[in-house]
């Protein structure tokens, strides 16, 4: 697949002032580099004040809206490119590759990242009536879109809610349910039809994706995951492929490597003991496959990790909605 790329092109009027009043809300929250958990649940802050070496983590259903900077996100194959004014909408977990690419002290990088409720959507469907979409439109489940002024506008409402924190209560489930709601409409809210759905075949991969996640350690016969899930072997590896941009195996193979190394960061194994936690059986194979996902062999990368400002939290094995922007 062709990278995404958005262009560098100034923010449209119609947005800007709305980016702005975004960026300084987050700069009030987020006054230091990293992840903000805020008193509204499910909604984070990122702030990074330079551009960050290569981490990887699980995307969860998020949206990720960019309020400024850049950023380069790799799924399997694929690669996205964008800027401010554009959000990241995920719709199933997915394991990445991420690097913040615009950054610095004077305009950080800050991003907006709202995780999302599938009941929300799932009840929003059902009262609004909206169709159905094809199961040939189910596309990849992580996308990149032009942010709309309604959508912005629902966004900020929410950042604000922080400065009136005895507002939350009432007015922050409201407001993320008008954001669940703008998106389905918007350009990629085909995309969140198709995981609110119980049926079908983006129903079955998430089903699939749900087992691999419990199970990543134990070997994996896709014969029997496609019999789990109800579908024939050829039909899942086309829909699981179409959705996350990899295989199962492959899908399986980025959970051993992210646990493996969040093992040895924090500690907790040497490099056999995380190779056999993880589900390897063999040293060798687990020490060949870590050095072409990191780029040196397990022992080497985590020296490389602890000599830095690299922490577990941020570089390691994120499986975080809160770095998906």
């Amino acid at each position: 697949m062709a990278p995404f790329s958005t262009n560098a092109a100034a923010c449209p009027p119609a947005l800007a002032d709305g980016l702005g009043e975004l960026a300084a809300l987050i700069g009030r929250h987020a006054q230091a580099d990293g992840l903000y958990p805020t008193a509204i649940e499910g909604l984070s802050f990122f702030r990074s004040s330079q551009p960050s070496e290569l981490t990887f983590g699980v995307y969860r259903p998020s949206l990720a809206l960019l309020v400024q900077g850049a950023k380069r996100v790799e799924v399997g194959e694929d690669v996205y490119e964008y800027n401010a004014s554009h959000y990241l909408l995920t719709s199933i977990d997915l394991p990445v590759a991420s690097r913040v690419t615009l950054a610095s002290p004077d305009t950080p990088y800050m991003c907006f990242v709202l995780d999302l409720d599938a009941r929300i959507t799932a009840d929003l469907l059902a009262e609004t009536g909206l169709p159905q979409p094809a199961e040939s439109d189910a596309g990849r489940g992580l996308a990149v879109a032009r942010v709309c002024p309604p959508l912005l506008d629902a966004a900020l409402r929410l950042a604000r809610l922080l400065d009136t924190p005895q507002d939350i209560q009432v007015l922050a489930p409201l407001l993320r349910r008008e954001i669940s709601y703008r998106l389905l409409n918007g350009e990629l809210g085909g995309r969140l039809r198709h995981i609110a759905r119980h049926e079908g075949p983006t129903h079955q991969v998430r089903q699939a994706i749900e087992w691999l996640q419990t199970h990543f350690d134990h070997p994996l016969r896709i014969d029997q995951l496609a019999h789990t899930v109800n579908m024939s072997t050829s039909s899942l590896h086309h829909h699981f492929k179409a959705v996350t941009a990899m295989s199962p195996l492959q899908y399986q193979k980025q959970l051993r490597l992210q646990e493996a190394r969040r093992l040895l960061l924090a500690g907790l194994a040497d490099a056999g003991a995380a190779a056999r936690q993880v589900g390897y059986e063999s040293a060798s194979q687990f020490s060949r496959e870590y050095s072409r996902q990191y780029g040196a062999p397990p022992l080497r990368d985590v020296a490389r990790l602890r000599g830095t400002a690299t922490t577990i939290a941020a570089g390691a094995s994120l499986v975080l909605a809160g770095d998906a922007g």
